[in-house]
């Protein structure tokens, strides 16, 4: 007596489906080790902040604080130091490392041709690359702002850099996910244009540079400043705690600013004479309040994330017109 098999036997585990297919599956493939490594960074990283956030609060409360006044962190300023310039340059290496060779790889080695004459066409391409590629830029901006935001809002008193200064301003709220977005975007501009990776990622770090610079300058002019009096002989006033100061002079009853050098005579007396004589009565300062800082911020994203938009739209419009 024989027995017929109408079906095969089942010898291993059928796979699952994908999570991913298509474009999406082949570009997270693609660029797997790269994703891999700003995942793990970022969760490092944020674990690190996490860590030295709660060293930094035990050390303080022992140290008395906040009712004994500690102008300095108690804890090495040395690994406060790094852990700023590592966010601080985040962006550049999201630049350098992500952006630049991301469609500048596939075109020196003919991977772009490969893909675009299949039966995808080059901007959907592009779309799906750049999306993946952004959306690990902001992922990793916006848990590492977050996680620094909440080690230095409540110890801000004791950290060496002011609201307004680049490690804590451009590390803070949404200015490093956007800085992280426009640099990525930049980067990605550059080695399009380029069609070399070495190239691209030394030119992108040079223009990286570049905007650091001049956000550096910029990032004071994102609101308006304002103007405050008091008297000459009197103490500063408690409103112009936690501001940032751009300028001082002294002043005249009648709004006359002087610079702090003017009275400045060789004896007590001849200053008194100078002061007397010129009407002075007042300090005058020109400063930024720190109720300033979340609108500051916002605008500044919103100036980076125009910058991208339009990088890339014109990566998509010369991707769809010119050959790869």
């Amino acid at each position: 007596m024989s027995t017929t098999l109408t079906q095969p036997p089942r010898t291993a585990r059928t796979p699952g489906p994908r999570r991913l297919r298509g474009l999406s599956w082949l570009v997270v493939r693609q660029h797997r080790a790269a994703l891999l490594t700003l995942l793990s960074a970022t969760v490092l990283g944020a674990a690190w902040i996490a860590y030295q956030r709660g060293r930094m609060g035990q050390t303080l409360e022992a140290a008395g604080w906040p009712d004994k006044e500690l102008t300095q962190p108690t804890i090495g300023s040395t690994t406060l130091t790094l852990t700023l310039t590592a966010l601080s340059a985040l962006p550049v290496i999201l630049a350098v490392f992500l952006g630049a060779p991301l469609i500048a790889g596939d075109q020196e080695h003919g991977t772009a041709q490969l893909v675009t004459t299949q039966s995808v066409s080059r901007r959907r391409w592009l779309a799906a690359k750049l999306a993946w590629c952004y959306a690990a830029a902001v992922v990793a901006g916006v848990v590492l702002s977050a996680f620094l935001t909440w080690w230095w809002k409540p110890y801000r008193s004791v950290f060496p850099d002011l609201w307004p200064e680049g490690p804590v301003f451009d590390n803070t709220g949404p200015v490093l996910p956007a800085l992280c977005l426009f640099l990525t975007a930049a980067g990605i501009t550059i080695g399009m244009l380029l069609r070399r990776v070495l190239a691209s990622m030394l030119v992108t770090f040079v223009f990286a540079v570049i905007v650091e610079v001049l956000w550096g300058q910029l990032r004071v002019h994102l609101a308006p400043s304002r103007m405050f009096a008091y008297p000459l002989d009197g103490d500063m006033p408690a409103r112009l705690n936690g501001s940032y100061e751009l300028d001082s002079w002294i002043g005249s009853a009648d709004g006359r600013l002087y610079g702090w050098g003017f009275c400045t005579e060789p004896t007590e007396a001849a200053s008194d004479a100078c002061i007397k004589e010129h009407g002075i009565v007042n300090n005058v300062v020109e400063y930024l309040g720190f109720d300033q800082m979340p609108a500051m911020q916002w605008t500044g994203a919103g100036v980076l994330l125009a910058a991208t938009a339009v990088l890339t739209a014109f990566t998509l419009w010369r991707v769809s017109r010119r050959p790869l």
